[in-house]
């Protein structure tokens, strides 16, 4: 099997660990330490989000110049790369470090209206571990691109999913002997450190990486600065919607609300993980497609058949998790972290039009018209904010979800609906015309679903709850298979099955 195959595969896995980590891990972690040290915890990681946009988008474009060299074969030349990006992460590093001072200098500025006193000392020893950790792995971080570069998909995946395991493995005993989020900061920093090192080691060791400290042409560092600045911009965007809600939260409202967020942002996050592991096969063949000057009717022929096997998954997730998630959360966190069912909701519900629309990002960038796209995001972005603060004093975690929702209802579904139908050339109207026809099918069973949950069976044991997934997901897929699916789409299901069947029975 190829690097590239193996590592799609070791994708799935390591969604799959994620999975399972969050659904085991997570709940033993919030009741060790309690909600207020957990959103201690979060909000941090909060932070850290902010000293990760320092990257610059700088690790796409490593990885598309290294490999453009690796075809020429001019090993000097890699060299020089080598060393250019190397000198660029250093300097990223220290300014990493001075940003992170300024933080913890004013950390009772920031926060002291809503931590108490101890949090505030935990927060600064919290700020001082970031630093040491961003300051170090930006310039190692070079090389986990530049093994990309070489496609050695397999050790970068294999090195993840280790980094993944370990945390929680190592985490655990820590606070079972009672300590809180402090030392889960230190532990996640030395796995991170260590897996960056181990990377440092076998580009050198086995890929005989050469590193070379000569000027550069100004003309090459301001190409690579033009084609890293969109992918710095939707980093951006990324960070303003997924971070900077708690980072609010910690200003306007205090942990115990934040630790609430952080529970609800882990099932977005997990919910979105289903839309972009299949999306980031979608970049190659839109590019190839493009090459070819395919028409705007293959273009949306492929995002109606991409779209809508994304939409089935993603509201077969969301239908189950209107039906059952409140219980569940109930269960899993426990029933102070029940808010957290409506910020999800209220984020889940838009954000499902976006990620079943993602091959029009591929062909964004196939086209490399992404500019419209991430200039609009930022405005979006920053229009959030704004009505995020209000709406966070008065309802809390509710309110900034609600700003977050609308964010995305404008920019992620209005406009670049508008954008692929008139400037692209994909017709979103047809696009929209076979969604409803899926979207009506979900509905009644979603209704249905309703009858299985209050009338056959009420008890909200962990058990009955996961009897009545079990049920529920028959009866969806049937329906579905019956009155949604099109015969492509039921031929890919079949093929997917034979395959499956040849991996279990052999012959």
């Amino acid at each position: 099997m190829s690097q590239m195959k193996t590592g799609a595969l070791l994708s799935y896995v390591s969604l799959f660990i994620t999975l399972i980590i969050a659904l085991a891990y997570t709940p033993i972690m919030i009741r060790l330490i309690g909600q207020s040290e957990y959103g201690l915890y979060s909000l941090i990681g909060s932070l850290a989000a902010y000293f990760s946009i320092m990257d610059l988008g700088l690790g796409n474009t490593i990885i598309r110049y290294i490999s453009q060299n690796r075809v020429i074969g001019d090993k000097s030349r890699e060299s020089e790369l080598n060393g250019f990006f190397l000198k660029i992460y250093s300097f990223i590093g220290i300014l990493a470090a001075i940003v992170g001072f300024i933080i913890w200098w004013n950390i009772e500025l920031i926060f002291g209206g809503s931590l108490s006193t101890s949090e505030l000392e935990k927060a600064k020893i919290m700020v001082i571990i970031l630093i040491f950790n961003f300051s170090l792995s930006f310039p190692l971080s070079l090389f986990s691109s530049i093994l990309q570069s070489y496609e050695k998909f397999v050790f970068v995946k294999l090195v993840g999913i280790f980094r993944s395991l370990m945390i929680p493995i190592l985490t655990l005993p820590i606070l079972l002997m009672g300590y809180g989020a402090v030392s889960m900061l230190v532990i996640t920093t030395l796995v991170n450190i260590l897996a960056l090192l181990y990377q440092v080691w076998y580009a050198f060791k086995k890929l005989d990486i050469k590193v070379s400290f000569i000027k550069v042409d100004v003309n090459f560092v301001k190409e690579i600065l033009g084609f890293s600045f969109f992918i710095f911009l939707n980093v951006i965007v990324d960070m303003i919607y997924w971070n900077t809600d708690q980072f609010i939260l910690g200003i306007t409202s205090g942990t115990e609300v934040v630790a609430i967020y952080a529970i609800a942002m882990q099932f977005i996050v997990i919910y979105k993980l289903f839309s972009t592991s299949i999306s980031n096969l979608f970049l190659p063949k839109a590019s190839r497609l493009v090459a070819n000057n395919a028409s705007n009717e293959e273009l949306t022929h492929l995002m109606l058949r991409y779209g809508r096997i994304q939409f089935i998954i993603l509201s077969f997730t969301l239908s189950g998790f209107i039906l059952f998630g409140f219980p569940f959360i109930n269960i899993w966190a426990g029933y102070s972290y029940s808010d957290a069912y409506y910020i999800v909701l209220i984020v889940m519900i838009p954000l499902t039009i976006p990620l079943t629309q993602n091959f029009g990002i591929a062909v964004l960038q196939a086209k490399n018209q992404q500019g419209f796209r991430a200039v609009t995001y930022i405005i979006i972005a920053v229009i959030n904010v704004v009505i995020s603060i209000p709406l966070a004093i008065k309802y809390g975690g509710v309110g900034i979800a609600m700003a977050t929702a609308l964010s995305l209802i404008l920019g992620n579904i209005i406009i670049m609906n508008i954008y692929y139908h008139v400037k692209i050339g994909i017709h979103m109207i047809v696009f929209w015309k076979n969604i409803l026809k899926i979207l009506l099918v979900v509905s009644f069973l979603t209704v249905i679903g309703f009858g299985i949950d209050r009338f056959f069976i009420t008890s909200d044991d962990i058990v009955w709850i996961l009897l009545k997934v079990i049920i529920y997901s028959i009866i969806f897929f049937i329906c579905i298979w019956r009155f949604g699916m099109n015969t492509y789409e039921k031929n890919l299901i079949k093929s997917i099955n034979i395959k499956i069947k040849g991996l279990v029975l052999p012959n």
